[in-house]
């Protein structure tokens, strides 16, 4: 656990560990949860398919394209106690590759027209 005050900054890092320098980083997902088991019901977006949904989070340039490096300001949930859960989802990119994920950035993601 790291523990931190509401409304303080709180710092993460993701880092590849490979041989192959031209890998890199790209996070595409991160949701926080009062709970460590579900991630879907009761959570709350930080970055949602490369989208931006939480406006305290800042991304900080890396000197190496296989460490992601970022921020948010720590939250609690209402009613919950006082343990918030992250889980984030990275996606490795052959670098200079236009066509990957990584290079995509934000996908706004259409919603499906249910039939009757």
């Amino acid at each position: 656990p790291y523990y931190v005050g509401i409304n303080q900054n709180l710092y993460l890092q993701a880092s590849l560990y490979s041989s192959d320098p031209l890998l890199q980083l790209f996070l595409d997902t991160c949701v926080a949860s009062p709970t460590p088991h579900n991630f879907t019901r009761g959570s709350y977006a930080l970055i949602e398919n490369g989208c931006v949904k939480d406006p305290t989070y800042v991304k900080y340039s890396s000197p190496y394209r296989h460490i992601l490096r970022f921020k948010f300001n720590a939250f609690q949930f209402v009613q919950s106690n006082s343990e918030v859960y992250l889980q984030c989802k990275l996606v490795v990119c052959r670098a200079y590759d236009y066509s990957s994920r990584c290079y995509q950035g934000c996908v706004h993601r259409s919603k499906r027209e249910a039939s009757s």
